[in-house]
């Protein structure tokens, strides 16, 4: 389990020595929960993540073990290195929204015609309850050409779990190479 420190002041200066420290300044929430401003040792956060084997990972913050998902998280625009994570508390049976990862298997026909595979939308927003959260949605691109792609809409549905981005989006998609 990822273990972090709560944060007691927040200003620039309390940041700055905190990255300094090899800490990633995190913000934890949820509705109806007060946010709590934590920091987590960088590499330890680094290799939980890379880890867990869902959407959903508990952080222990002081006395108190979350189940959290990653919500948003900033990077250093030079070095790649993280900078700040939002971290969303995964409340069970409460409906609310979250970014689940497209994942793509297989290869498209189209690429021997000379065409490239374009992912368009890497996360869909979906409407559930933590509990029926997938891992990612996984699509099957070998039956693409060339001018093919994969709508919203063609995506099979999960049980009660609803895909809030429009049906007429495109999330992968097989384009002529120029």
């Amino acid at each position: 389990m990822l273990e972090g420190i709560v944060r007691d002041s927040i200003g620039k200066k309390a940041t700055k020595a905190f990255r300094r420290d090899g800490y990633l300044i995190a913000n934890i929430y949820a509705k109806g929960l007060e946010n709590i401003n934590a920091a987590f040792k960088s590499n330890e956060f680094i290799k939980a993540v890379r880890a867990k084997e869902t959407l959903i990972f508990d952080v222990k913050v002081g006395d108190k073990v979350l189940p959290v998902i990653i919500q948003e998280y900033q990077r250093d625009p030079v070095t790649s290195q993280l900078l700040h994570v939002d971290l969303r508390v995964a409340q069970e049976g409460i409906l609310s929204k979250y970014l689940i990862p497209v994942k793509t298997t297989g290869t498209p026909k189209g690429l021997k015609n000379k065409g490239v595979l374009i992912t368009s939308k890497k996360r869909l927003l979906v409407k559930c309850k933590a509990e029926d959260l997938p891992n990612a949605f996984v699509l099957d691109v070998s039956d693409l050409d060339v001018g093919d792609s994969v709508l919203v809409r063609d995506i099979d549905a999960i049980e009660n779990v609803q895909i809030m981005d429009a049906d007429r989006v495109s999330v992968v998609g097989v384009i002529k190479a120029k």
